[in-house]
């Protein structure tokens, strides 16, 4: 009768997970691959520093999709922010009118280097009600407070900080300081507001939220308690996906993801690229010069979490190896693809891929581009 019972499946449709390492540590993935992008805030233009980021994770799911591998991936809009707030008071603009310029621009720019709109987009002023509940929920589980009209999430004593973490904190914490404030790590997750700064209704008067919070909403909102993959700048490791991550796993008992992708740092000569430092090569102006395929293969030729410098000649060494590629691809042969499949499954290693499958050329070739949408 067991025998009987058996389900039968063809050996060549056994499903099988998909075998992925990231971080150097394995990431199988049996179902859907959930994946959350850090967004923008919209009050400024994209660099390839933030384009990087959204490349990485463009790569990301095209492999999933080659590999047959089901995703939803979501990147907020964080259109609920000090530094916005404060950009469109500059131009004498309302917020919200300016971020969506903004935020229209960024989206220019997206499809100029062929990144994929993900599946899911939240924008902070359009999720207010869900964050609202999330800071309620922490309050009523004791992991956040109220002082006044503000609200605190209170940092788990086991939070690790990193290297630099106190200079982090004070730049990046969203922090508000009033008399009362329980720990110097606790970060202020609801504030209220002055007649000049965006204000909503909420239990602890009028205001707005903080930034960490915004996104831990919007990604519980979005894509569950957890998710596979978290994705950022590596600018972002301490306080901000800290935090988002200790404000979900204290709302839900859960881990939020399972993998955390922070894209390394883009130097120009000594300095990082930063707006403060005057330093930014803007993703339009190193399209004026080069194919968003170029650009593309430079920001994927190295390992996604190196710090790395750009420059003219880097762009245009990009375009030579991009030539390399398209003419192995016109070779004829179909040995490669496996050895090419295999590289990019361990921890997204582009550049061994990409020695394969110019060396291979053919089909080898041909598929790393598909892949890469280069």
């Amino acid at each position: 009768m067991g025998d009987a019972l058996r389900y039968h499946i063809p050996p060549a449709t056994t499903p099988r997970a998909a075998h992925l390492v990231l971080g150097g540590r394995p990431l199988p993935i049996a179902g859907t691959l959930r994946v959350w992008t850090c967004g923008i805030t919209p009050y400024d233009v994209t660099h390839v520093g933030h384009a990087a980021t959204f490349i990485w994770t463009d790569l990301m799911v095209s492999l999933a999709h080659k590999l047959g591998v089901r995703t939803q991936s979501s990147r907020n809009v964080t259109d609920i922010d000090d530094v916005l707030t404060a950009a469109a008071g500059r131009r004498g603009e309302l917020p919200e009118e300016f971020a969506v310029t903004q935020e229209f621009l960024f989206d220019q720019d997206m499809r100029a280097l062929n990144i994929a709109r993900p599946d899911l987009s939240p924008r902070a002023r359009a999720n207010l009600p869900h964050i609202i509940e999330f800071i309620d929920a922490l309050v009523a589980l004791g992991a956040a407070y109220q002082v006044g009209e503000t609200v605190y999430f209170s940092a788990p004593e086991a939070m690790p900080h990193p290297e630099g973490a106190e200079q982090a904190f004070a730049e990046f914490g969203d922090q508000t300081v009033t008399e009362g404030r329980r720990g110097p790590w606790d970060v202020a997750i609801w504030k209220p507001s002055t007649e000049d700064e965006p204000a909503w209704p909420s239990p602890w008067g009028w205001g707005r939220p903080g930034w960490h919070v915004e996104c831990a909403a919007m990604a519980v909102t979005s894509l569950g308690n957890s998710i596979d993959v978290l994705a950022g700048g590596a600018d972002l490791a301490f306080p901000h996906h800290a935090y988002q991550s200790a404000m979900v796993t204290a709302l839900t008992g859960c881990q939020f993801s399972r993998r955390e992708m922070h894209i390394g740092t883009v130097w120009v000569g000594e300095a990082k690229m930063a707006k403060s430092t005057g330093n930014l090569v803007l993703v339009r102006d190193a399209l004026k010069t080069a194919t968003p395929e170029a650009l593309r293969l430079l920001l994927l030729d190295r390992q996604w979490k190196e710090t790395w410098t750009y420059s003219a000649a880097g762009l245009a060494a990009a375009g030579v190896r991009l030539e390399e590629l398209h003419t192995a691809a016109g070779r004829v042969g179909s040995e490669g693809t496996d050895e090419v499949m295999a590289a990019l499954v361990d921890d997204l290693d582009v550049p061994q891929a990409l020695e394969i499958a110019v060396a291979r050329g053919g089909s080898a070739a041909r598929l790393l581009g598909d892949v890469l949408k280069v």
